[in-house]
């Protein structure tokens, strides 16, 4: 992993990945107002590129397991649509101790992979399953803008990272991986 610092003219010091990975892996709750002293909610924010190369961003609900982010998005959607045809992708949050954009490329998830996504959501209140094709997860909801079931899973695979500290001793530091 390559690392810079992006404070370093104001005397900040370079940030380490692991204490941002761990705080990933402690997990962020997307409710309003879930967690003291953290912004009033965490959304997290995934940009594609559309068909003209142009950007498109909209908010989506994802997890971090396993050091990766995985997004379920309708196949039908304009993400889905462009993740289909260009799967680059950057997915950014932000927490108490930092804003966060993670860069890659998104690979659709399927079988054990799927299955242990769908667990994953299962476990934390949303009754998502793999759907009878083996392909998508299916659930009674899901988000009023990822269109009907079967929904897709991509997992992101990394290329760099950027973050903001938010906390002392503050900084930003990019890593490539």
């Amino acid at each position: 992993m390559k690392t810079k610092n992006l404070a370093a003219a104001i005397g900040a010091p370079t940030m380490d990945w692991e204490p941002v990975r761990a705080r990933l892996d402690a997990g962020f709750d997307q409710g309003p107002g879930s967690q003291p002293g953290d912004p009033g909610r965490h959304s997290t924010w995934v940009s594609t590129v559309n068909a003209d190369g142009g950007p498109h961003v909209n908010a989506v609900g994802a997890v971090w397991l396993d050091d990766h982010f995985y997004v379920v998005t309708g196949p039908g959607t304009r993400r889905g649509r462009n993740l289909a045809r260009d799967p680059r992708c950057a997915v950014s949050l932000s927490v108490r101790e930092f804003d966060l954009v993670v860069e890659g490329r998104a690979v659709r998830v399927l079988g054990e992979e799927l299955a242990r996504i769908a667990a994953h959501h299962h476990d934390r209140g949303w009754p998502a399953e793999v759907d009878e094709s083996g392909e998508g997860l299916t659930a009674p909801f899901n988000a009023q803008s990822a269109g009907p079931a079967p929904w897709h899973v991509h997992r992101i695979e990394a290329t760099s990272a950027q973050a903001v500290q938010c906390v002392e001793p503050y900084g930003a530091t990019r890593w490539t991986f």
